[in-house]
């Protein structure tokens, strides 16, 4: 009985001893590792199609990543819609076309652009924006990058010709914004859409 009292004793010093001086502090806040593939391209081809669709040949061309799905949603002489859709990580770039004519139909579709962004602002934290120019391809535009924790499209641009193309595109994830644990995902699209807009050419 004395030795089991004394063997208690020990047991209850060494765990005394083992938690004691070890201050706990909790552990900072992680996300998954999300691992993502290398980068590759091919040309615009071969997309699925809503039911309906008009098949007037498409007024531009691009590379798009061999990891999206492009899906075309509408497509007549002055209108072009597309979705290319990211299945594996839930994200879409949503790009919409217009033929235009001249410097007013061009100043109508910069204000539209102009409107759509200024929904994000409140949500952003900061937002860079960069013009792009290719003068060999008559390729004119500016890419946005918003900043913010909980903006919902981290991502948008238009490339315009100044005479008869208008393209617009914006990148959304589609689940509760948080771009802090979306950072991978959101950086290898966005190069994705940059490799777009670089690869982009008029018909």
């Amino acid at each position: 009985m004395r030795i089991r009292s004394i063997l208690t004793i020990f047991a209850v010093v060494g765990l005394l001893a083992a938690c004691g001086g070890n201050d706990y502090s909790p552990k900072p806040q992680a996300y998954l590792r999300i691992d993502m593939p290398a980068h590759a391209y091919q040309p615009l081809a071969g997309m699925a199609s809503n039911e309906g669709v008009a098949s007037t040949p498409l007024p531009f061309s691009f590379e798009v990543s061999t990891m999206a799905s492009p899906l075309l949603k509408k497509n007549t002489k002055r209108d072009v819609w597309i979705d290319i859709q990211y299945p594996q990580w839930n994200g879409v770039v949503f790009l919409s076309y217009k033929h235009i004519n001249g410097a007013t139909d061009l100043r109508g579709q910069l204000d539209t652009s102009s409107r759509l962004m200024e929904t994000h602002y409140k949500f952003a934290s900061g937002i860079d924006e960069q013009g792009y120019e290719d003068r060999e391809h008559s390729v004119y535009g500016t890419v946005w990058h918003i900043k913010g924790r909980n903006v919902a499209s981290s991502y948008q641009f238009y490339c315009t010709d100044s005479a008869h193309h208008f393209l617009r595109g914006a990148l959304y994830i589609n689940c509760p914004p948080n771009n802090d644990s979306l950072a991978p995902v959101l950086e290898y699209m966005q190069a994705d859409v940059d490799h777009l807009v670089e690869s982009l050419r008029w018909r």
